[in-house]
């Protein structure tokens, strides 16, 4: 890198904070911007300029003064167009708009095939895309997509059940229709992302871990997405847990936490029960929630396997948080077990601040973070 492009790097990185802070409602001034940034004020006040400039931020009248002049005072800007984001499932999509802060607007919900393949799917989303920016300005678009992502290339690699979209450059497609910065990545990722910046903002570190019907997991340090050299950095689904019977995984191998701690696993376990009336995850969730025994032992070993995968983690990260998110969150059993026996495994140190608990964005996450990441990328004003 030049240092001009190392300059236009931080000046960026910059603006991202500032608007960050605003949202979140940590500094309301350029005077408290700066105190939170240890920056000094002219460094603050050129780059909330030129975000006034980009329309991106608005003064909205006087502070209170504490002994000079009265500060004017900074917010986000929630007229000057909206952030559009969708959570690509296997058989449907949600799709968010966001204001410029982040904030969910309005959701949808549409049916898709993604066997059908990326251009009849994303043709699908972009007409509820195109619906919801009727009427104002789309400012950036954030996907999350159900398989590893590269990054670089906006591209789906060796995804499951997607036939036809590796290689497939989802970025080039939908900004090629819109002309507005588009962001992707996976929704492990993006849960993780979302629920961080809703709990910490851009600083700390913490896990997230997806646990609906199937397992996924993602990690962030110091307020960003660590991927790790080759975007698996997170990826619990296929740890090999002990006492799992050797059941065979769609990865090949055999005995991985998927098989015995994912909502599939479970409703197979009752099944293998003969519970033929159990078809989905939320009908193990209700059967444990009305204390049946069987059900209610089958989600708290599901935890406890999920709390041994995480107990590694834990000791060799030392995040500030575990967050559970997906349909399994909502069982108080289960997160219980995860809790117990991360804390029974883990060095006294390492889970001595450490939070594990159900995601506060709930259904809504992967969407937050779609935006937190499509608002990461959009190309902020440097000068």
């Amino acid at each position: 890198m030049t240092p001009d492009t190392d300059r236009s790097s931080a000046d960026e990185e910059l603006s991202r904070r500032i608007v960050d802070l605003i949202a979140r409602g940590e500094a309301r001034s350029r005077s408290e911007l700066a105190a939170a940034l240890g920056l000094a004020p002219s460094t603050v006040s050129l780059r909330v300029q030129s975000l006034l400039d980009a329309g991106l931020l608005d003064e909205r009248g006087e502070g209170t003064s504490r002994g000079g002049r009265r500060p004017r005072l900074l917010g986000i800007d929630e007229n000057s167009g909206i952030v559009l984001t969708v959570d690509l499932g296997g058989g449907h999509a949600r799709v968010g708009a966001h204001s410029l802060s982040g904030k969910l607007r309005e959701t949808r919900s549409i049916p898709v095939v993604l066997a059908d393949g990326p251009e009849s799917t994303l043709d699908a989303v972009c007409r509820v895309f195109d619906e919801l920016g009727r009427d104002t300005t789309i400012r950036a678009i954030g996907i999350s997509l159900p398989g590893p992502v590269d990054i670089a290339t906006g591209t789906v690699t060796q995804p499951s059940r997607m036939p036809g979209w590796p290689g497939f450059r989802v970025v080039d497609h939908v900004r090629q229709r819109y002309g507005v910065t588009v962001a992707v990545d996976n929704d492990a990722n993006l849960a993780a992302l979302g629920e961080h910046r809703a709990q910490f903002g851009a600083t700390g570190h913490s896990i997230t871990v997806k646990a609906g019907t199937a397992i996924g997991s993602g990690i962030i340090v110091d307020g960003h997405i660590h991927r790790g050299a080759t975007g698996a950095a997170g990826d619990i689904t296929h740890t090999r847990i002990d006492g799992s019977g050797d059941i065979p995984c769609s990865c090949g191998n055999t005995g991985c936490l998927e098989t015995v701690a994912s909502g599939a696993s479970l409703v197979r376990q009752m099944r293998e029960r003969g519970r033929t009336d159990v078809a989905t995850t939320v009908d193990v969730l209700a059967l444990a929630r009305d204390a049946e025994p069987e059900a209610t032992t089958i989600v708290r070993t599901a935890g406890t396997h999920l709390g041994q995968a995480l107990s590694g983690v834990v000791n060799f990260f030392n995040p500030h948080a575990v967050f559970l998110t997906g349909s399994m969150s909502a069982s108080e059993p289960f997160i219980a077990a995860v809790r117990s026996r991360v804390y029974e495994a883990c060095h006294p140190l390492a889970t001595q601040q450490l939070r594990i608990e159900a995601a506060q964005t709930r259904a809504d996450a992967i969407l937050y973070g779609a935006a937190r990441w499509a608002l990461d990328n959009l190309e902020l004003p440097t000068a």
